[in-house]
């Protein structure tokens, strides 16, 4: 008896980073107009998101885990702060630095975000069951990992603006949208 060659594993598509690339974006432009509706930029929700599971965080750390430099997150924390989203306080610690909360209405407007994320999710992996969508969830989070990509950062932070910022970011440094770069 001869044994049979190993079956030769399955070659990904050269398509798939361009595939990965259509449904990433795809999907934040979905989450763009589903948080638009809370009044949100996407950028605003993840600070938010950052925020609501790390309450008094200094801004540095806040630019840290967002993937951005401080100077460019002021604007952001300025504007929630101006929409009552958000409230900054000097550190007992470290007086140089501000700690920030969320305030109530930010923190209800996060249980909101939280429900609009997971529809979100949902429709996105609607193709999938239940055992696709975890072993999906794993490689990702394992090619993000292999990237260098924290769970927290996005390149929008750091590449790109949404519309409302468009005038405001040479003057104010504003901190771009999590959604997609402009696309080409």
């Amino acid at each position: 008896m001869t044994d049979a060659p190993a079956p030769r594993p399955e070659r990904p598509s050269p398509r798939t980073a361009f595939l990965l690339t259509q449904l990433g974006a795809h999907a934040a432009d979905l989450f763009a107009a589903r948080v638009a509706d809370l009044g949100l930029s996407p950028r605003d929700a993840g600070a938010l998101r950052v925020l609501g599971r790390s309450p008094g965080i200094s801004q540095r750390e806040l630019a840290t885990r967002l993937g951005t430099v401080p100077s460019r997150l002021v604007a952001l924390v300025d504007d929630l702060e101006r929409r009552g989203l958000v409230e900054r306080s000097r550190s007992a610690n470290d007086r140089r630095n501000y700690e920030l909360q969320l305030t109530a209405a930010g923190a209800a407007l996060l249980a909101r975000l939280r429900s609009v994320a997971e529809e979100h999710q949902g429709d996105v992996l609607s193709a999938l069951d239940d055992a696709e969508s975890a072993a999906l969830s794993r490689l990702l989070a394992k090619l993000a990992a292999g990237a260098g990509l924290g769970p927290d950062g996005h390149p929008g932070y750091r590449d790109a603006s949404d519309e409302r910022d468009a005038g405001d970011e040479r003057d104010a440094g504003a901190v771009g949208s999590v959604a997609s770069p402009p696309r080409r």
